[in-house]
């Protein structure tokens, strides 16, 4: 009876996992969709409890205790800003759960060759994952450089490592498990995860993360399947699978292979020559600036790092409502990749209140560009180069980008003259039709909000 109570409560999580986030696909229903995910978890905490034959329930109380704790605490005090880093962080924490599991099963010893193997992969996976997803994290919170990190010979030594942990993972596999074994397997597996992360660029980092969140999804699924656990592997596809389709849908929208983001050099300096850009550089007062607003139609507004770096979302919003009093149509352009993780803009500006209608991606709003009076362009610099269409020796030649420089005029909010994350200037900013507004996003929309209200 309480084996069907358990199993009857584990499809309830499966439904509710999957509503959950069929309603996080939208920002109109994400918050829904996060409580309805939510719900799901704490039924699967709480049905796993009642499992008979667990020991130690007071630790798993304590160790839920500790976890609620600091993810309500952190939840709380962590801006908007610093999104793309506690989403790293939290899948890295998935996938080292995984990971235990599957190290404190294989130290006990499972029955079969078959759930050992699954044991195996899942621990692999997990671990990878794990460490991964720290070094992206250590990236995004700049505690290390968000450029490349190389050294020589470094993927064939990634290679030798990846080699290493199979191999080690075979033999825990065929023979009977030792903890020394079962440590060197796992060190070479974290070992991995931080080699195949450090030479990625911080302009990858919405595939690296989508990719993590991939695998934590695959591990956990093995595992589940090693335990014999429904939930697990539910949970574990459902969020691999999602993970993995919206890895391809990041790598396409950079129209770029997933095995040219990990082992290409996509984010580092370039060395070699880009060919000199006709024009120059026209910087504008905000002044300026905002009388040719002020007099336009149409307005849309390019959102990029620079503006989440700044924390400028609700200057942004507070200048998207004096235009639109003023009777000025303003829509925001999206670029899937814009950001340091995927919806990274969507978050910041739905948390400034920006409404979900005024949001377009690149493929809805790239044709509007023709009819734009002002394209305001904030922060966002590799998204809106037109070298990516025009230049086949750029390293972005091939991304799809927002067609920014087909409006009649462009303004360009950028703290300084220096290169985005691809390491190449910027055609448009040469262009006729583009003026630059140099200095921080949220203190120059500031004075463009201050000289509108004026005109």
């Amino acid at each position: 009876m309480l084996e069907n109570l358990i199993q009857a409560a584990y499809f309830i999580t499966a439904v509710l996992f999957i509503l959950g986030l069929k309603r996080m696909s939208s920002p109109a229903t994400a918050r829904s969709g996060i409580t309805w995910a939510g719900l799901a978890m704490a039924i699967a905490v709480g049905i796993t409890l009642l499992y008979p034959g667990l020991h130690n329930i007071g630790l798993m109380f304590f160790a839920i205790a500790i976890g609620a704790v600091v993810a309500f605490v952190s939840g709380k005090k962590v801006a908007m800003t610093d999104m793309p880093q506690m989403v790293a962080i939290y899948n890295g924490m998935g996938g080292g759960a995984a990971g235990a599991i599957a190290a404190v099963e294989l130290s006990k010893g499972i029955e079969t060759t078959g759930l050992t193997s699954l044991a195996v992969l899942g621990g692999l996976i997990g671990a990878v994952a794990f460490s991964g997803s720290m070094v992206a994290f250590a990236k995004l919170q700049r505690l290390i450089s968000e450029r490349p990190i190389k050294f020589p010979m470094q993927q064939r030594i990634n290679i030798a490592v990846f080699a290493v942990a199979v191999l080690l993972g075979i033999g825990v596999i065929a023979s009977d498990t030792t903890t020394a074994l079962i440590m060197l397997f796992f060190i070479a597996a974290l070992a991995f995860g931080i080699l195949m992360t450090l030479p990625i660029g911080g302009a990858d980092m919405p595939v690296v993360i989508s990719l993590y969140n991939a695998l934590t999804g695959m591990a956990v699924g093995f595992e589940g399947f090693a335990l014999g656990n429904a939930a697990m592997i539910v949970a574990g596809t459902v969020v691999g699978a999602a993970g993995t389709l919206l890895t391809q849908l990041m790598a396409k929208a950079m129209n770029r292979p997933l095995s040219n983001v990990l082992f290409g050099s996509f984010g580092a300096v370039v060395e070699e020559e880009q060919g000199e850009i006709a024009g120059s550089l026209k910087p504008t007062e905000p002044e300026d600036a905002a009388i040719m607003m002020g007099y336009a139609s149409k307005v849309i507004i390019v959102p990029g790092y620079g503006m989440a770096v700044a924390q400028a979302q609700h200057k942004v919003r507070e200048l998207m409502d004096i235009l639109d009093d003023k009777g000025i149509e303003v829509k925001f352009a999206i670029h899937p990749v814009a950001g340091r993780m995927p919806g990274h803009m969507n978050v910041l500006l739905a948390e400034a209140g920006v409404p979900y209608d005024k949001l377009f991606d690149l493929d809805e709003i790239n044709p509007e560009f023709p009819t734009a009076d002002v394209a305001l362009v904030i922060g966002a610099n590799d998204v809106v180069n037109p070298m990516a269409k025009t230049n086949p020796s750029s390293p972005i030649f091939g991304m799809p980008i927002l067609n920014v420089d087909q409006a009649e005029n462009v303004l360009v909010i950028k703290r300084g003259k220096g290169t985005g994350f691809a390491g190449i200037e910027n055609e448009l900013f040469y262009k006729d039709n583009t003026r630059m507004l140099y200095g921080d996003a949220q203190s120059m929309v500031n004075e463009l909000v201050q000289k509108l209200k004026h005109l």
